[in-house]
């Protein structure tokens, strides 16, 4: 049986998923944990990891560029030169596929998580979980929730 360390197989197989959502060409490395978010960041992440992330999900390029603070034209500027991301912009990107990524194995269905996405929500004080991840410290809230709502605690 394969070592998988103290994220256990599941959450291995979750990075498994994260790192082909992105593209493995674009990560060149392997993911761990969280924290491997930062290290690979730092290396540089190529920006056409957004593109795989925008697609994979269903995204508009507009919702991309909101989700990591830049507008659309120079989203469209960095996929077109083939641009490294800096590392706030690649550590944020990663942020955002693990998110989504969690979102469809909560809701085992990824209609269904992005239609959550964009639904007001009491337990995130009204805002819609897809407004609140592009505000600092969004993703955690999110992120939050949807292991609430996995364990059956949601408030």
């Amino acid at each position: 049986m394969e070592d998988t360390g103290k994220y256990g197989k599941r959450v291995a197989g979750h990075f498994e998923k994260l790192i082909k959502v992105l593209g493995e060409e674009y990560v060149g490395g392997e993911i761990e944990s969280p924290f491997d978010f930062i290290e690979i960041a730092a290396k540089g992440l190529h920006s056409q990891a957004i593109e795989n992330f925008r697609e994979y999900f269903e995204l508009s390029k507009s919702q991309a560029a909101s989700m990591l603070h830049v507008s659309e034209p120079t989203l469209y500027r960095w996929i077109k030169a083939d641009k490294e991301l800096d590392q706030y912009h690649g550590v944020k990107l990663f942020e955002l596929a693990d998110l989504y990524l969690n979102g469809v194995e909560v809701f085992q269905d990824k209609a269904n998580f992005i239609q959550w996405m964009q639904l007001p929500n009491t337990a995130l004080g009204g805002k819609q979980p897809e407004q609140l991840i592009e505000m600092p410290g969004g993703v955690a809230k999110v992120k939050d929730l949807l292991g609430r709502i996995e364990h059956g605690v949601y408030s």
